[in-house]
């Protein structure tokens, strides 16, 4: 789409002592800004990055580094470069979370199938749900672009929180006097 607007992110960082070049991939990473050739990141030029920029940027003035943001809206075929770039990586991290809300659906039929009713599971299990709670709110925050995925995972998540809803019910019977 060439009215997208995009923000190109041009960071140096002194290789020694490396501590403050990974914590500023670390944080671009974070926000969901990917990297395009070393030193060179993009994201959509969205609000929602404002506050995850300004701590990039604060690390790198902290490693005596330089950051330079570039307004870009490209004329050709870079705006489906950019715009591939981000959405492949929100891709990933959409399947990675579904992935996992299905590995806690599993959990939770195994601890069914083996009887293991007890408060102590159900507290773990509580806080897996919470994780996966934090970590949608996560993507959904850089998914700036709408994509489908998310509506996908916020299937998957409400799936889980139904199955910890009918694990809950079955420690409560299993444990409770009736």
């Amino acid at each position: 789409m060439i009215d997208e607007q995009w923000l190109l992110i041009l960071v140096q960082v002194p290789a020694q002592p490396s501590r403050h070049r990974v914590a500023v991939w670390r944080e671009l990473r974070r926000i969901g800004a990917v990297p395009l050739s070393p030193g060179t990141w993009v994201l959509p030029a969205h609000p929602a990055f404002d506050e995850g920029l300004a701590r990039a940027a604060a690390l790198v003035a902290k490693g005596d580094g330089s950051w330079t943001l570039v307004d870009a809206a490209p004329r050709d075929a870079g705006a489906d470069t950019f715009r591939s770039a981000f959405e492949d990586a929100r891709l990933e991290e959409w399947n990675e979370f579904t992935a996992d809300c299905g590995k806690f659906e599993q959990e939770i039929a195994k601890e069914i199938s083996r009887e293991k009713f007890t408060f102590a599971e159900l507290e773990e299990e509580e806080q897996s749900v919470e994780r996966l709670r934090r970590w949608y709110r996560e993507l959904k925050s850089r998914d700036v672009l709408h994509l489908p995925q998310a509506a996908v995972a916020s299937e998957h998540l409400a799936r889980c929180a139904e199955a910890l809803k009918g694990y809950a019910s079955l420690v409560y019977e299993a444990t409770l006097p009736q």
